[in-house]
């Protein structure tokens, strides 16, 4: 039986993109707890923050980490938040492999300047608030990381390729 793998990190640091890639390679389905919260909901995270508040769509990210964490034998990208809540934080470590995908806040902001579906970013100075929520959750990526990967300029296929080989390497040290 295949372990889950569950990406975390900054937005911006390559969560989709890098667990698309990995998914391949690993032959595993490929997850996103945004998407799966905006599929069910039938509006964005965007419009959730909106109308519900952070509280309400954390409440919403706690339920989706959840269910999506109790499979087997998949790839997930979490958001960048997911981590705050010590639920979330346990989950994740204990129902898969956690893998921290950590980028420079300069990397950060090049990555999410042209979105739009990032509602702690709506702000008039965006590095400011990149730096204080890396102040927070880097600790907490950390805490419940099993393996850390730079990922700045690189392609996702290689970060994903480094992940399948830091995750052998981890089996074999079981």
């Amino acid at each position: 039986m295949v372990r889950s793998v569950f990406l975390v990190g900054p937005m911006g640091s390559g969560k989709t993109a890098v667990g698309r890639r990995l998914a391949e390679q690993l032959r595993l389905p490929f997850l996103d707890s945004d998407a799966e919260i905006e599929a069910r909901t039938g509006v964005d995270v965007s419009y959730i923050f909106e109308r519900e508040g952070e509280a309400g769509f954390r409440i919403r990210e706690r339920d989706m980490i959840d269910e999506l964490t109790k499979r087997v034998g998949i790839v997930l990208a979490t958001g960048g938040g997911a981590i705050l809540l010590p639920e979330n934080r346990e989950r994740l470590a204990t129902r898969g492999t956690v893998v921290f995908l950590d980028a420079t806040i300069d990397q950060q902001l090049q990555r999410t300047r042209r979105g739009r579906h990032r509602p702690l970013l709506h702000t008039a100075d965006p590095r400011t608030r990149l730096e204080e929520l890396m102040r927070v959750r880097d600790p907490l990526y950390r805490s419940i990381a099993a393996v850390t990967l730079r990922t700045n300029t690189r392609r996702p296929g290689a970060v994903a390729e480094d992940i399948v080989k830091a995750l052998s390497e981890c089996s074999e040290s079981t």
